[in-house]
């Protein structure tokens, strides 16, 4: 689930080539929430007859065998299915994709996995030359993993980090203390990782990475200034805090958004700065 509340720097047009060894195969399911559609990674080393596959999609059969030609189509073989979180237009064709392919499903929720291994920070995963290492990301959901390429200089971000417009913390779920520890480590990834490149789940490319990351702390601590100066004004329950700082962004947006809001209220009792008053 994603939200493009706020307008990005143009980019490049999604799908296709990115790195010298992602490849984005885009879903057909565009919506609001999804931007553009949620992209499908297709990793591999090259020179590689193996390949990695970073979230499946939707379950869109005419989608899952589109990835698997395109892998073909490139003398691949898809080895491993991996999964950022598990929000349906990511993991929902998990399941059918590994029929298709033969591969195990790997993930850091144990419900989502197919095959014995699972997913956890730290864990470096080798296939066909190809080395990622898996970062905890967890705000958006508790779930959610992001994946370092460090040969391309880049991260998938999965819903972390989009190439458009920012994401939304999923309350209760998702917690905007875990989002902003996230987003900091990401940072950390852009200073000192040598990650210049960010490959979102959904939208184009950021070839800035530290400046998608920053801006992203700098909007996050926007909005929790916004939604206490909301309350402080009488603003009292979510959906009153949603009215008064999304204002300007389109209403069909507004029940994610006070998915957001209901995280940072959250955060913000918990770090004492506004009253413990909970008024639904």
């Amino acid at each position: 689930m994603t939200s493009a509340m706020l307008p990005g720097r143009p980019q490049a047009t999604v799908g296709g080539p990115a790195t010298a060894r992602a490849v984005c195969v885009l879903a057909p399911n565009p919506s609001p929430m999804t931007l553009d559609g949620t992209n499908t990674w297709l990793l591999s080393e090259p020179g590689s007859e193996l390949a990695v596959v970073v979230d499946p999609g939707p379950l869109d059969e005419a989608h899952l065998r589109n990835v698997v030609a395109t892998a073909e189509a490139a003398g691949k073989r898809v080895a491993l299915t991996l999964l950022t979180h598990g929000h349906p237009d990511h993991a929902e064709g998990a399941a059918r994709f590994a029929e298709l392919t033969g591969t195990d499903v790997r993930a850091l929720d144990p419900a989502l996995r197919l095959g014995e291994e699972g997913l956890a920070a730290g864990d470096v995963i080798t296939t066909g030359g190809l080395e990622l290492r898996v970062v905890a990301t967890p705000g958006h959901t508790s779930d959610s993993l992001s994946f370092h390429l460090p040969a391309d200089g880049a991260v998938l971000t999965g819903d972390t980090v989009l190439g458009r417009g920012t994401t939304i913390v999923v309350h209760p779920d998702g917690r905007l203390g875990d989002y902003l520890d996230s987003l900091r480590r990401l940072q950390a990834m852009t200073m000192d990782g040598g990650v210049d490149t960010v490959l979102p789940g959904h939208g184009p490319v950021l070839e800035d990475a530290r400046g998608a990351v920053e801006y992203y702390l700098a909007h996050r601590a926007s909005r929790l200034a916004q939604v206490e100066t909301a309350v402080e004004a009488g603003r009292l329950t979510p959906a009153q805090v949603v009215a008064h700082v999304y204002h300007d962004v389109d209403r069909s947006l507004w029940p994610a958004a006070e998915l957001s809001v209901r995280a940072q209220l959250d955060y913000l009792r918990e770090h004492g700065l506004i009253e413990d008053r909970r008024v639904d």
